[in-house]
Protein backbone atom coordinates (compact mmCIF):
# COMPACT_ATOMS: atom_id res chain seq x y z
CA UNK A 1 0.00 0.00 0.00
CA UNK A 2 1.48 3.49 -0.72
CA UNK A 3 2.03 5.72 2.14
CA UNK A 4 2.23 9.21 2.68
CA UNK A 5 4.13 11.38 4.81
CA UNK A 6 5.15 15.22 5.68
CA UNK A 7 8.50 16.43 6.53
CA UNK A 8 8.28 20.54 7.32
CA UNK A 9 10.84 22.56 8.01
CA UNK A 10 11.63 26.48 9.32
CA UNK A 11 14.48 27.86 7.78
CA UNK A 12 16.69 31.04 9.29
CA UNK A 13 13.95 33.46 7.65
CA UNK A 14 10.97 32.22 9.28
CA UNK A 15 10.08 30.41 5.88
CA UNK A 16 8.08 27.26 6.15
CA UNK A 17 8.66 24.82 3.69
CA UNK A 18 6.83 21.67 3.68
CA UNK A 19 6.74 18.62 1.11
CA UNK A 20 4.14 15.98 1.30
CA UNK A 21 6.14 12.15 -0.20
CA UNK A 22 3.91 9.49 -1.64
CA UNK A 23 5.83 6.29 -1.38
CA UNK A 24 5.26 3.30 -3.24
CA UNK A 25 6.73 0.43 -2.27
CA UNK A 26 7.55 -1.08 -5.67
CA UNK A 27 8.76 2.08 -7.30
CA UNK A 28 10.44 4.41 -4.95
CA UNK A 29 9.24 7.92 -4.34
CA UNK A 30 7.39 9.98 -6.90
CA UNK A 31 6.13 13.42 -6.83
CA UNK A 32 3.06 15.16 -8.65
CA UNK A 33 1.59 18.36 -9.00
CA UNK A 34 0.20 20.62 -10.84
CA UNK A 35 2.63 23.27 -10.73
CA UNK A 36 4.62 25.12 -13.63
CA UNK A 37 7.89 23.38 -14.05
CA UNK A 38 6.90 20.77 -10.80
CA UNK A 39 10.55 20.01 -10.42
CA UNK A 40 11.08 23.86 -9.83
CA UNK A 41 9.23 23.49 -6.48
CA UNK A 42 10.48 20.25 -5.77
CA UNK A 43 14.31 21.74 -6.04
CA UNK A 44 13.47 24.70 -3.37
CA UNK A 45 12.00 21.44 -1.20
CA UNK A 46 15.70 19.88 -1.22
CA UNK A 47 17.18 22.70 -0.69
CA UNK A 48 15.91 23.80 2.42
CA UNK A 49 15.09 20.69 3.93
CA UNK A 50 19.17 19.96 3.73
CA UNK A 51 19.77 23.47 4.71
CA UNK A 52 22.44 23.69 8.04
CA UNK A 53 19.82 26.35 9.20
CA UNK A 54 17.05 24.68 8.78
CA UNK A 55 15.00 23.22 11.73
CA UNK A 56 13.05 19.91 10.99
CA UNK A 57 9.38 19.65 12.19
CA UNK A 58 7.45 16.32 10.95
CA UNK A 59 3.94 14.99 11.50
CA UNK A 60 1.83 12.04 9.79
CA UNK A 61 -0.63 12.64 7.33
CA UNK A 62 -3.22 10.02 6.48
CA UNK A 63 -3.79 11.18 2.94
CA UNK A 64 -2.17 9.78 0.22
CA UNK A 65 -2.34 12.71 -2.41
CA UNK A 66 1.16 15.18 -2.09
CA UNK A 67 0.99 18.53 -1.97
CA UNK A 68 3.80 20.99 -2.07
CA UNK A 69 3.77 24.04 0.05
CA UNK A 70 5.78 27.33 0.30
CA UNK A 71 5.01 29.86 2.01
CA UNK A 72 6.41 33.18 3.11
CA UNK A 73 5.36 34.44 6.73
CA UNK A 74 4.30 37.65 6.61
CA UNK A 75 7.31 38.30 9.20
CA UNK A 76 10.09 36.47 9.78
CA UNK A 77 9.41 34.47 12.88
CA UNK A 78 9.77 30.89 13.78
CA UNK A 79 7.27 30.92 16.53
CA UNK A 80 4.62 31.58 14.16
CA UNK A 81 5.75 29.21 11.87
CA UNK A 82 5.86 26.23 14.30
CA UNK A 83 2.55 27.35 15.45
CA UNK A 84 1.73 26.71 11.52
CA UNK A 85 3.02 24.24 11.45
CA UNK A 86 1.14 22.39 14.19
CA UNK A 87 -2.36 23.77 13.06
CA UNK A 88 -1.27 21.56 9.58
CA UNK A 89 -0.99 18.67 11.06
CA UNK A 90 -4.67 19.10 12.25
CA UNK A 91 -5.19 19.89 8.72
CA UNK A 92 -3.13 17.29 6.58
CA UNK A 93 -4.67 19.34 3.05
CA UNK A 94 -3.46 22.68 4.51
CA UNK A 95 -6.21 24.45 2.67
CA UNK A 96 -6.74 26.87 5.46
CA UNK A 97 -3.39 27.88 5.62
CA UNK A 98 -2.27 31.63 5.64
CA UNK A 99 0.08 32.61 3.36
CA UNK A 100 1.28 35.33 0.90
CA UNK A 101 3.65 33.74 -1.19
CA UNK A 102 2.16 29.66 -1.10
CA UNK A 103 1.93 26.57 -3.82
CA UNK A 104 -0.08 24.19 -2.75
CA UNK A 105 -1.84 21.32 -5.04
CA UNK A 106 -5.25 21.64 -3.83
CA UNK A 107 -4.80 25.49 -4.47
CA UNK A 108 -2.42 25.49 -7.95
CA UNK A 109 -4.24 26.02 -11.26
CA UNK A 110 -5.70 22.43 -12.84
CA UNK A 111 -6.26 22.30 -16.45
CA UNK A 112 -10.09 21.63 -17.18
CA UNK A 113 -10.17 18.58 -18.31
CA UNK A 114 -13.92 17.02 -19.97
CA UNK A 115 -13.37 13.16 -19.99
CA UNK A 116 -10.10 12.30 -21.78
CA UNK A 117 -9.11 15.71 -23.22
CA UNK A 118 -8.02 19.01 -21.56
CA UNK A 119 -9.66 22.00 -23.28
CA UNK A 120 -7.03 24.67 -24.20
CA UNK A 121 -7.41 27.99 -25.25
CA UNK A 122 -6.12 29.04 -28.51
CA UNK A 123 -5.68 32.62 -29.39
CA UNK A 124 -4.15 32.75 -32.85
CA UNK A 125 -3.11 36.24 -32.40
CA UNK A 126 -2.33 39.00 -35.33
CA UNK A 127 -0.18 38.77 -38.54
CA UNK A 128 1.03 34.98 -39.10
CA UNK A 129 -0.87 33.86 -35.90
CA UNK A 130 -3.80 32.54 -37.76
CA UNK A 131 -1.73 30.10 -40.76
CA UNK A 132 0.83 29.02 -37.31
CA UNK A 133 -1.98 28.08 -35.14
CA UNK A 134 -3.77 26.10 -38.49
CA UNK A 135 -0.48 24.17 -38.71
CA UNK A 136 -0.24 23.32 -35.23
CA UNK A 137 -4.19 22.45 -35.00
CA UNK A 138 -3.28 19.77 -38.14
CA UNK A 139 -0.54 18.35 -36.50
CA UNK A 140 -2.16 17.97 -33.06
CA UNK A 141 -4.87 16.11 -34.81
CA UNK A 142 -2.64 13.88 -36.77
CA UNK A 143 -0.95 13.03 -33.39
CA UNK A 144 -4.54 12.28 -31.55
CA UNK A 145 -3.27 14.98 -29.15
CA UNK A 146 -6.14 14.67 -26.42
CA UNK A 147 -6.79 18.48 -26.56
CA UNK A 148 -9.79 20.48 -27.38
CA UNK A 149 -8.95 24.18 -28.71
CA UNK A 150 -11.36 26.82 -27.64
CA UNK A 151 -10.41 29.25 -29.76
CA UNK A 152 -10.93 33.10 -29.63
CA UNK A 153 -9.84 35.18 -32.35
CA UNK A 154 -9.03 38.77 -29.97
CA UNK A 155 -6.91 41.27 -31.66
CA UNK A 156 -4.69 44.31 -31.24
CA UNK A 157 -5.52 45.31 -34.97
CA UNK A 158 -8.04 48.02 -35.23
CA UNK A 159 -10.67 46.63 -36.85
CA UNK A 160 -13.05 49.78 -36.88
CA UNK A 161 -16.09 48.44 -35.13
CA UNK A 162 -16.52 50.52 -31.86
CA UNK A 163 -15.36 48.08 -28.55
CA UNK A 164 -14.78 44.90 -30.54
CA UNK A 165 -11.50 44.59 -30.01
CA UNK A 166 -12.01 45.08 -26.09
CA UNK A 167 -14.94 42.78 -25.88
CA UNK A 168 -12.74 39.70 -27.92
CA UNK A 169 -9.87 40.73 -24.96
CA UNK A 170 -12.06 40.32 -22.40
CA UNK A 171 -13.49 37.49 -23.71
CA UNK A 172 -9.17 35.89 -23.81
CA UNK A 173 -8.95 36.59 -20.39
CA UNK A 174 -12.20 34.79 -19.52
CA UNK A 175 -11.29 31.84 -21.21
CA UNK A 176 -7.80 31.48 -19.80
CA UNK A 177 -8.57 31.85 -16.22
CA UNK A 178 -11.56 28.88 -17.08
CA UNK A 179 -8.98 26.84 -18.66
CA UNK A 180 -5.90 27.87 -16.89
CA UNK A 181 -3.81 27.04 -20.13
CA UNK A 182 -3.71 28.54 -23.07
CA UNK A 183 -1.59 28.69 -26.50
CA UNK A 184 -0.97 32.14 -27.83
CA UNK A 185 0.03 33.77 -30.81
CA UNK A 186 1.54 38.13 -30.70
CA UNK A 187 -1.10 40.11 -30.82
CA UNK A 188 -0.37 43.39 -32.59
CA UNK A 189 0.28 46.65 -30.64
CA UNK A 190 -0.27 49.51 -32.48
CA UNK A 191 2.56 52.55 -32.26
CA UNK A 192 0.54 55.14 -33.29
CA UNK A 193 -2.33 54.79 -31.14
CA UNK A 194 -1.94 56.84 -28.26
CA UNK A 195 -3.47 55.50 -25.38
CA UNK A 196 -3.85 52.07 -26.26
CA UNK A 197 -2.94 49.61 -24.18
CA UNK A 198 -0.78 46.22 -25.55
CA UNK A 199 -2.88 43.79 -25.01
CA UNK A 200 -0.28 41.55 -25.12
CA UNK A 201 1.15 43.34 -21.23
CA UNK A 202 -2.36 43.48 -20.20
CA UNK A 203 -2.94 40.21 -20.31
CA UNK A 204 0.03 39.22 -18.24
CA UNK A 205 -1.06 41.51 -15.88
CA UNK A 206 -4.39 40.99 -15.35
CA UNK A 207 -3.66 36.93 -15.04
CA UNK A 208 -0.37 37.75 -13.04
CA UNK A 209 1.62 35.42 -15.53
CA UNK A 210 4.72 36.74 -13.81
CA UNK A 211 7.62 34.54 -15.26
CA UNK A 212 8.44 34.66 -18.96
CA UNK A 213 10.63 31.75 -19.79
CA UNK A 214 12.93 32.18 -23.48
CA UNK A 215 14.81 29.02 -24.88
CA UNK A 216 17.82 30.16 -26.80
CA UNK A 217 19.32 26.90 -28.56
CA UNK A 218 20.87 25.89 -31.52
CA UNK A 219 18.60 23.58 -33.67
CA UNK A 220 20.59 20.48 -34.67
CA UNK A 221 21.61 20.65 -38.24
CA UNK A 222 20.37 24.14 -38.97
CA UNK A 223 23.43 25.64 -38.92
CA UNK A 224 24.09 29.37 -37.72
CA UNK A 225 27.11 31.67 -36.86
CA UNK A 226 27.48 30.68 -33.06
CA UNK A 227 27.53 27.05 -32.02
CA UNK A 228 26.70 25.19 -28.99
CA UNK A 229 24.52 28.05 -27.99
CA UNK A 230 21.42 26.77 -25.38
CA UNK A 231 20.71 29.60 -22.59
CA UNK A 232 17.51 30.53 -21.16
CA UNK A 233 16.02 34.11 -20.57
CA UNK A 234 13.76 34.19 -17.53
CA UNK A 235 12.06 37.84 -17.74
CA UNK A 236 9.97 39.47 -14.75
CA UNK A 237 6.48 40.27 -16.85
CA UNK A 238 4.67 42.38 -15.05
CA UNK A 239 6.41 45.27 -13.78
CA UNK A 240 9.44 47.66 -14.90
CA UNK A 241 9.19 50.25 -18.14
CA UNK A 242 5.82 47.91 -18.73
CA UNK A 243 4.16 49.49 -15.76
CA UNK A 244 2.09 51.29 -18.77
CA UNK A 245 2.58 54.70 -16.20
CA UNK A 246 2.88 57.83 -18.26
CA UNK A 247 1.78 61.16 -18.12
CA UNK A 248 2.66 64.31 -19.93
CA UNK A 249 3.10 66.70 -16.77
CA UNK A 250 3.58 69.76 -19.41
CA UNK A 251 3.35 70.36 -22.86
CA UNK A 252 6.49 68.64 -24.39
CA UNK A 253 7.55 67.16 -21.20
CA UNK A 254 6.77 63.13 -20.48
CA UNK A 255 7.58 61.16 -17.59
CA UNK A 256 7.51 57.80 -17.86
CA UNK A 257 7.52 55.43 -14.71
CA UNK A 258 9.62 51.92 -13.90
CA UNK A 259 8.10 50.44 -10.96
CA UNK A 260 10.84 47.18 -9.41
CA UNK A 261 9.87 45.93 -6.34
CA UNK A 262 11.37 44.27 -3.98
CA UNK A 263 8.37 41.25 -3.72
CA UNK A 264 8.36 40.56 -7.40
CA UNK A 265 11.40 40.58 -7.86
CA UNK A 266 12.18 37.97 -5.20
CA UNK A 267 9.30 36.07 -6.76
CA UNK A 268 10.86 35.74 -10.47
CA UNK A 269 14.32 35.13 -8.52
CA UNK A 270 13.27 32.33 -6.72
CA UNK A 271 11.89 31.20 -10.36
CA UNK A 272 14.96 31.34 -11.55
CA UNK A 273 17.54 29.53 -9.54
CA UNK A 274 15.00 27.26 -8.60
CA UNK A 275 14.78 26.49 -12.74
CA UNK A 276 18.30 26.43 -12.82
CA UNK A 277 18.57 23.85 -10.02
CA UNK A 278 15.27 21.48 -11.55
CA UNK A 279 16.94 21.62 -14.88
CA UNK A 280 21.03 20.92 -13.97
CA UNK A 281 21.58 24.29 -15.10
CA UNK A 282 24.93 25.96 -13.48
CA UNK A 283 24.44 29.42 -13.58
CA UNK A 284 22.27 32.13 -13.14
CA UNK A 285 23.47 35.70 -14.75
CA UNK A 286 21.48 38.46 -13.23
CA UNK A 287 21.25 41.57 -15.70
CA UNK A 288 20.90 44.87 -14.38
CA UNK A 289 21.73 48.69 -14.98
CA UNK A 290 22.37 49.26 -11.57
CA UNK A 291 25.22 51.89 -12.31
CA UNK A 292 22.46 54.38 -13.37
CA UNK A 293 19.75 53.33 -12.02
CA UNK A 294 20.86 52.66 -8.92
CA UNK A 295 17.73 52.25 -6.76
CA UNK A 296 15.61 50.44 -9.33
CA UNK A 297 17.76 47.99 -10.86
CA UNK A 298 19.70 48.07 -7.47
CA UNK A 299 16.99 46.70 -5.77
CA UNK A 300 16.81 43.97 -8.66
CA UNK A 301 20.31 43.21 -8.42
CA UNK A 302 20.59 42.72 -4.29
CA UNK A 303 17.46 40.73 -4.40
CA UNK A 304 18.66 38.46 -6.49
CA UNK A 305 22.13 38.19 -4.66
CA UNK A 306 19.97 37.93 -1.42
CA UNK A 307 17.77 34.81 -3.18
CA UNK A 308 20.94 33.06 -4.38
CA UNK A 309 22.10 32.85 -0.69
CA UNK A 310 19.87 29.82 -0.93
CA UNK A 311 21.22 28.16 -3.98
CA UNK A 312 25.10 27.44 -2.67
CA UNK A 313 25.08 24.89 -5.57
CA UNK A 314 24.66 27.20 -8.57
CA UNK A 315 27.50 29.72 -9.43
CA UNK A 316 25.23 33.57 -9.60
CA UNK A 317 26.96 36.59 -11.16
CA UNK A 318 25.95 39.97 -12.61
CA UNK A 319 26.31 41.80 -15.77
CA UNK A 320 25.27 45.37 -16.90
CA UNK A 321 22.49 45.16 -19.71
CA UNK A 322 24.84 46.90 -22.47
CA UNK A 323 27.80 44.82 -21.97
CA UNK A 324 25.26 41.44 -21.25
CA UNK A 325 24.35 42.76 -25.51
CA UNK A 326 27.64 42.69 -26.17
CA UNK A 327 28.39 39.64 -24.23
CA UNK A 328 25.56 37.44 -25.92
CA UNK A 329 26.65 38.45 -29.93
CA UNK A 330 30.19 37.49 -28.59
CA UNK A 331 30.44 34.45 -26.88
CA UNK A 332 26.62 33.26 -26.08
CA UNK A 333 28.31 30.00 -25.09
CA UNK A 334 29.31 31.91 -21.37
CA UNK A 335 25.40 32.08 -19.97
CA UNK A 336 23.33 29.64 -19.09
CA UNK A 337 20.01 31.25 -16.83
CA UNK A 338 19.38 34.72 -17.54
CA UNK A 339 17.29 36.67 -15.11
CA UNK A 340 15.84 39.93 -15.59
CA UNK A 341 13.74 42.77 -16.02
CA UNK A 342 10.93 43.32 -18.35
CA UNK A 343 12.39 45.50 -20.98
CA UNK A 344 15.84 43.56 -20.71
CA UNK A 345 14.22 40.51 -21.32
CA UNK A 346 12.39 41.93 -24.79
CA UNK A 347 16.16 43.42 -26.20
CA UNK A 348 17.50 40.32 -25.18
CA UNK A 349 15.42 37.72 -26.47
CA UNK A 350 15.11 39.10 -29.65
CA UNK A 351 19.19 38.95 -29.68
CA UNK A 352 18.92 35.53 -28.59
CA UNK A 353 16.48 34.84 -31.42
CA UNK A 354 19.40 36.15 -34.13
CA UNK A 355 21.77 34.00 -32.87
CA UNK A 356 20.13 30.69 -33.13
CA UNK A 357 18.26 31.39 -36.44
CA UNK A 358 15.65 34.35 -35.97
CA UNK A 359 12.13 34.48 -34.26
CA UNK A 360 10.49 31.91 -36.02
CA UNK A 361 12.14 28.93 -34.35
CA UNK A 362 12.16 30.08 -30.63
CA UNK A 363 9.51 28.80 -28.12
CA UNK A 364 8.57 30.29 -24.85
CA UNK A 365 6.20 30.40 -21.73
CA UNK A 366 4.96 32.24 -19.64
CA UNK A 367 4.17 31.20 -15.95
CA UNK A 368 1.88 32.35 -13.60
CA UNK A 369 -0.11 31.03 -10.34
CA UNK A 370 -3.59 30.57 -11.78
CA UNK A 371 -2.63 30.28 -15.47
CA UNK A 372 0.30 29.10 -18.26
CA UNK A 373 0.17 30.52 -21.21
CA UNK A 374 2.85 29.46 -23.91
CA UNK A 375 3.99 31.57 -26.67
CA UNK A 376 6.61 31.79 -29.16
CA UNK A 377 9.70 33.20 -26.96
CA UNK A 378 10.40 36.05 -29.55
CA UNK A 379 7.49 38.50 -29.52
CA UNK A 380 6.89 39.20 -33.44
CA UNK A 381 3.75 39.47 -34.95
CA UNK A 382 4.34 39.27 -38.88
CA UNK A 383 2.24 41.85 -40.47
CA UNK A 384 4.43 42.29 -43.73
CA UNK A 385 4.18 37.92 -44.54
CA UNK A 386 0.32 37.76 -43.39
CA UNK A 387 -1.60 35.88 -45.81
CA UNK A 388 1.06 34.92 -47.88
CA UNK A 389 1.75 31.47 -46.66
CA UNK A 390 5.68 32.11 -45.68
CA UNK A 391 5.36 32.23 -42.23
CA UNK A 392 7.32 29.90 -40.02
CA UNK A 393 5.21 27.87 -37.35
CA UNK A 394 8.14 26.17 -35.87
CA UNK A 395 8.02 28.68 -32.73
CA UNK A 396 4.40 28.23 -32.04
CA UNK A 397 4.40 24.47 -32.44
CA UNK A 398 7.88 24.33 -30.10
CA UNK A 399 6.03 25.87 -27.82
CA UNK A 400 2.97 23.74 -28.15
CA UNK A 401 5.50 20.51 -27.58
CA UNK A 402 6.32 22.61 -24.26
CA UNK A 403 2.23 22.72 -23.48
CA UNK A 404 2.03 18.75 -24.02
CA UNK A 405 5.06 18.25 -21.47
CA UNK A 406 3.09 20.68 -18.76
CA UNK A 407 0.31 18.59 -19.28
CA UNK A 408 2.16 15.43 -18.63
CA UNK A 409 1.49 14.23 -22.47
CA UNK A 410 5.49 13.70 -23.31
CA UNK A 411 4.76 10.55 -25.67
CA UNK A 412 2.96 13.19 -28.16
CA UNK A 413 5.37 16.19 -27.06
CA UNK A 414 8.39 13.80 -27.85
CA UNK A 415 7.01 12.86 -31.43
CA UNK A 416 6.18 15.90 -32.25
CA UNK A 417 9.45 17.60 -32.10
CA UNK A 418 11.28 15.06 -33.20
CA UNK A 419 9.62 15.23 -36.18
CA UNK A 420 9.90 19.12 -36.77
CA UNK A 421 13.44 19.41 -35.57
CA UNK A 422 13.70 16.31 -38.12
CA UNK A 423 12.92 17.91 -40.87
CA UNK A 424 14.92 21.15 -40.15
CA UNK A 425 17.91 18.68 -40.25
CA UNK A 426 17.03 17.51 -43.44
CA UNK A 427 17.23 20.51 -44.76
CA UNK A 428 14.46 19.59 -47.96
CA UNK A 429 11.85 21.37 -46.54
CA UNK A 430 12.67 25.11 -44.43
CA UNK A 431 10.82 28.39 -45.20
CA UNK A 432 12.11 31.83 -46.06
CA UNK A 433 13.42 32.61 -42.55
CA UNK A 434 15.54 29.59 -42.89
CA UNK A 435 16.90 29.68 -45.99
CA UNK A 436 14.33 27.76 -47.96
CA UNK A 437 11.51 28.01 -49.98
CA UNK A 438 9.14 25.88 -48.61
CA UNK A 439 5.65 26.99 -47.61
CA UNK A 440 4.05 27.09 -44.55
CA UNK A 441 1.40 24.28 -45.94
CA UNK A 442 4.67 22.20 -47.10
CA UNK A 443 6.57 22.69 -44.19
CA UNK A 444 3.53 21.53 -41.80
CA UNK A 445 2.89 18.39 -44.84
CA UNK A 446 6.98 17.77 -44.35
CA UNK A 447 6.48 17.07 -40.38
CA UNK A 448 3.46 15.09 -41.38
CA UNK A 449 5.11 12.73 -43.37
CA UNK A 450 8.08 12.52 -40.61
CA UNK A 451 6.20 11.58 -37.74
CA UNK A 452 4.44 8.57 -39.89
CA UNK A 453 8.21 7.25 -39.90
CA UNK A 454 8.32 7.95 -36.14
Amino acid sequence: MPRASTRVTVDRRGMLRAVGIHKSTSTGYHFRCFAPFAAFFLSSIFHSSNSPTARPLSFASPSASPYIVEAMLSRSSARTAQRLARAASRQPHLQNVSRSFATVETDIFKPTKFGSKYTVTLIPGDGIGAEVAESVKTIFKADSVPIDWEQVDASGVDSGAPGSAEEMFRESIASLKRNKLGLKGILHTPISRSGHQSFNVAMRQELDIYASVCLIKNIPGYNTRHKDVDLVIIRENTEGEYSGLEHQSVPGVVESLKIITRLKSERIAKFAFAFALANNRKKVTCIHKANIMKLADGLFRRTVQSVAADYPTIEVNDMIVDNASMQAVSKPQQFDVMVMPNLYGGILSNIGAALVGGPGIVPGCNMGRDVAVFEPGCRHVGLDIKGKDQANPTALLLSGTMLLRHLGLDDHANRISRAVYGVIADGKYRTRDMGGDSTTHEFTRAILDKMDTL
